[in-house]
């Protein structure tokens, strides 16, 4: 069954031309309407497109922080700073309980329960984060060992943070359940943005160190966090009481997917938990530049299109479900991988331009990178599909796989081929996480598995979504 262009994209069918009142055709008008709907539509191509415009910003202004701390900090600095604000995040993302896509779900299919999911999130999430601050706090001493006392000092210290993020997390889930994607993007970029003001600030004034490098990544986005928390209290008006059936919601759909969110984290963490005990603060700067340049130029299309894929999905018949994701991952897949053949073919100018001469011993590792990253975008795509069926247990196994064997691998590999080693390491297991999640679509779906190299078909369908999505609600 092909997957309807209306449908999806909530939008009518208008002339392309629009008469003013003397009887000319205006030229203009139909020039600025594309660009203006795409800024306020609701269909789900405009909220991807929306997200990807903003990943794309997010990028410039993330390379422009990442330029600042490696030329004023280097390999050394960059490298305790990493040590630093690594745990904050870090251990909020493990202790989330599947609240986030757990929130999204029902707020989706209670819409009338909203303020009740909404109370009974706050309160489990404010839980979870303190809980998370004291394990931080005692566990970072024994995991710093190859880091002065001040550095672990100071990881501890912003431990305290903690549970804004996670209630932060919580919020995003929210615009993207409201489909308030205009706003929910604004959010995202805003906060690397007063991340990458702060940085210049301390970089000018000569202030600029490990901890306050850090400092500035944790609470730079404190305005934007409050605004949210101010907004979303006033539209749901929070209620303490009768929030049993609320949290019971929550907690029955959100620790059935709570393995996906714990073992997705570990994943993409266990590389930096186990490579910060292992590596030196120099070995540690270089792959922490190195990954972070190659997830943010294969990660711009495909986190744009599962922040708005999932919730797109939901509730959608399981063989539309499936024909949708296996198209969208088509699709960004070939958008992404010339990209990616370039940056690794460039990646010594790349690193010694941005970052400076000193970076450039992280090429080989960086290509690797790259290409792993695309693969997990891919995957991460075709998981959604098990998601937005309600069957998130096949997206935790997925998860399974890739942390069951990118944490003996690291093991393995790294104190074997250094750099290289954690690349290699992490190439396999993505790749054959990448191979289970398209075998389970017979399996589990019923349906045959997605190709991954599109069709003239696919690009008419997208084609035709980008051309008919004018403004219109929710679908």
């Amino acid at each position: 069954m092909r997957v309807n262009a209306l449908d999806l994209c909530g939008s009518r069918e208008t002339s392309v031309f629009t008469k003013a009142p003397g009887g000319e055709h205006v030229l203009i008008k139909p020039l600025i309407d594309p660009v203006r709907n795409f800024l306020t539509s609701r269909g789900w191509v405009a909220a991807t497109a929306q997200t990807v415009l903003a990943n794309v910003l997010i990028m410039g202004i993330n390379v422009g922080t990442g330029m600042i701390t490696a030329h004023v900090l280097g390999p050394s600095g960059r490298g305790e700073q990493a040590a630093i604000q690594l745990w904050p995040q870090l251990l909020a993302y493990v202790l989330t309980l599947g609240l986030p896509s757990a929130l999204l779900y029902n707020l989706k299919r209670y819409q009338d329960r909203a303020p009740q999911l909404f109370s009974a999130a706050l309160l489990l999430g404010a839980l979870m984060g303190l809980f998370a601050t004291l394990i931080g706090i005692l566990l970072i001493p024994y995991w710093l060992t190859e880091y002065s006392p001040q550095v672990v000092r100071y990881a501890q210290w912003v431990m305290l943070v903690t549970p804004a993020a996670l209630l932060g997390l919580l919020f995003a889930t929210v615009l993207q359940a409201r489909e308030e994607f205009a706003l929910f993007n604004a959010a995202r970029y805003l906060q690397p943005l007063l991340i990458l003001l702060t940085l210049a600030l301390l970089a000018v004034t000569h202030r600029l160190t490990p901890f306050s490098a850090a400092l500035s990544y944790l609470l730079a986005g404190s305005p934007v966090f409050l605004w949210l928390f101010v907004r979303l209290w006033r539209l749901y008006r929070p209620r303490w009481y009768n929030l049993r059936s609320a949290s019971k919601n929550l907690l029955s759909y959100g620790l059935r997917s709570y393995g996906m969110d714990l073992l997705a984290t570990m994943t993409s963490q266990t590389d930096r938990v186990l490579l910060v005990g292992l590596f030196n603060p120099t070995l540690m700067g270089l792959y922490v530049v190195a990954m972070n340049l190659a997830r943010l130029t294969t990660g711009v299309f495909y986190s744009a299109v599962v922040s708005t894929l999932f919730p797109k999905t939901t509730g959608l018949p399981v063989d539309q479900v499936a024909i949708l994701t296996g198209r969208v991952a088509r699709v960004t897949t070939v958008a992404v991988f010339p990209i990616a053949i370039g940056l690794a073919f460039f990646g010594p100018w790349i690193l010694g331009f941005f970052y400076g001469r000193e970076f450039v011993d992280a090429v080989t590792v960086f290509r690797l990178l790259i290409l792993e990253g695309a693969l997990a975008g891919t995957a991460l795509v075709l998981a959604q599909a098990f998601m937005a069926v309600g069957k998130p247990g096949i997206a935790t196994i997925d998860q399974m796989i890739g942390f069951g064997l990118s944490l003996p691998l690291l093991l393995l590999l790294v104190p074997r081929h250094g750099l290289a080693g954690a690349g290699i390491a992490l190439l396999i297991s993505t790749t054959s996480r990448l191979i289970f999640v398209i075998a389970s679509f017979p399996y589990i779906l019923k349906v045959r598995p997605p190709r991954l190299w599109p069709t003239r078909t696919d690009f008419e369908t997208i084609i035709e979504l980008v051309f008919r999505a004018k403004g219109g609600g929710s679908e």
